[in-house]
């Protein structure tokens, strides 16, 4: 897509009714904002609850049961997260497209996801050899802390939206 159609494109988003009233209207942008914060509160925490196990924390929970445990809190952050993200973007859609920090965070966000897909196809095939009170394999916890410091760094970007 070519500089003008992206700059047409992002103007007719902006100027959606939904943009329009998340600019608008006194407490919608700020509500959005928090139901985003607080769903990605439930999804970095559970994900770093699971990558701390793996990383040696509390292994006498089983690493399975404790997946199985926090997986709908992740799928529900995520349900949250992402309509909420999507509002606040419409909003501000040629603001955000230019700023380096949501494009990094935006980065982050699917390495973490390509991290979490090469860990499900890598060691977790295995999990039933190191489910409990044995040390993650070293390819876990690789995982695991390749994690942990994705999911800080796009909590850093997220902040740094407002000031870049």
């Amino acid at each position: 897509m070519d500089p003008a159609h992206a700059t047409s494109a992002l103007a007719w988003i902006e100027r959606s009714p939904l943009a329009t009233a998340m600019r608008q209207e006194l407490w919608l942008y700020p509500s959005i904002e928090i139901l985003h914060i607080l769903g990605f509160v439930t999804l970095v925490g559970s994900i770093a609850m699971f990558d701390l196990r793996l990383l040696g924390l509390s292994r006498e929970l089983p690493v399975q049961q404790l997946a199985r445990h926090l997986l709908p809190w992740t799928l529900g952050a995520l349900f949250v997260i992402v309509p909420t993200g999507l509002m606040m973007f419409i909003a501000h859609a040629s603001d955000f497209i230019a700023n380096p920090a949501f494009i990094a965070k935006l980065t982050l966000i699917f390495v973490a996801g390509l991290n979490a897909v090469a860990f499900h196809l890598g060691p977790y095939r295995f999990v039933a050899q190191w489910d409990r009170s044995v040390a993650s394999p070293f390819s876990a916890r690789t995982h695991a802390a390749l994690s942990l410091i994705i999911w800080m760094s796009v909590i850093a970007c997220g902040r740094l939206l407002a000031y870049l």
